[in-house]
């Protein structure tokens, strides 16, 4: 995996501080805290995979989730793999998504350091 990049936008956490792992799985790691700023990061440049925590939220105007204009930009990548961590309890939820958006994998809660390192040793 040497010279791979890995965006992760941590927006609420609740899972461990996984930025040593992607760097030993041979990551360069960028991290960001919101969607507002992973997509001015996009911008600039494309990593090969992108961390990200679906939220699930009824209170958005024309949307569902704050993943849904990410999922838009990455229509446009299919090259980008998004590696999604999502409550279980909105798994419904996300399966609508990715009935419209690419996910390449989803991990519930709890989020562990194992359960990610075997998806991106996957990759």
């Amino acid at each position: 995996m040497s010279g791979k990049r890995l965006l992760a936008i941590v927006e609420l956490g609740g899972y461990p501080n996984l930025i040593p792992l992607y760097q030993r799985l041979g990551f360069q790691v960028d991290w960001v805290t919101s969607q507002r700023k992973a997509r001015a990061w996009l911008k600039k440049q494309l990593p090969d995979v992108i961390v990200a925590e679906y939220n699930y939220q009824t209170d958005f105007r024309d949307r569902s989730s704050n993943l849904e204009t990410l999922g838009a930009i990455l229509q446009r990548h299919p090259q980008v793999k998004l590696l999604v961590f999502y409550p279980p309890q909105h798994e419904a939820y996300l399966e609508k998504f990715r009935q419209r958006f690419p996910v390449w994998q989803a991990i519930p809660f709890p989020v562990t350091e194992e359960k990610v390192e075997s998806v991106l040793r996957g990759l």
